[in-house]
């Protein structure tokens, strides 16, 4: 039977938890799309899930042959969603995780990193603008310019939002090169 649940995650290793804890549920992950999760009934702790934000989209060629190596290795690729790909193996085949070692989790948070950073900066530059050319347009004497100002506020405060999404990542990356220094 098809279950559809819908839920918005920004942290993917909550998400992973969470889809790991709905298969041994016997919920098995079949698709996915923005916020939208279709499962499948399955036994209860078949599956382990991982997901993975790819360098580049999964249609590309580098992303491809990625992920042809991982169905090689016996890991399924279940859905995409933009670079977002979400892998399953059987648990009966015993431990399954991406990284290996500390180098490939700090380039893979870096990832992470670097999307929420261009997102937060995105939407500051909107922002800003918007409340630029509200002053500008009050200087000249249109009174209009103040809903200018106002609504670009708005993406200001969804650009800082960002920021404090990624500052786990951050901080998860300072600490695993912590890591990597001591080990060295």
């Amino acid at each position: 039977m098809k279950h559809v649940i819908r839920k918005l995650y920004y942290d993917y290793e909550k998400e992973e938890k969470w889809l790991n804890s709905m298969a041994s549920k016997g919920m098995a992950l079949s698709n996915y799309s923005w916020c939208k999760y279709a499962f499948e009934d399955c036994e209860p702790g078949e599956y382990i899930y991982r997901i993975e934000l790819l360098k580049d989209l999964p249609t590309h060629p580098n992303s491809m042959a990625y992920i042809k190596f991982m169905q090689e290795m016996g890991v399924e690729h279940v859905a995409s969603y933009m670079r977002w790909v979400y892998f399953r193996k059987k648990a009966s085949e015993g431990q399954f995780d991406l990284y290996s070692d500390i180098e490939s989790r700090i380039t893979h948070y870096k990832r992470i990193n670097l999307l929420w950073s261009i997102l937060a900066l995105v939407e500051g530059i909107i922002g800003l603008s918007i409340i630029i050319m509200g002053s500008v347009n009050i200087m000249n004497g249109y009174p209009i310019g103040r809903l200018g100002i106002v609504t670009g506020i708005v993406p200001v405060m969804i650009g800082i939002l960002f920021l404090y999404i990624d500052n786990p990542i951050r901080k998860k990356i300072k600490d695993l090169v912590k890591e990597k220094n001591i080990r060295e």
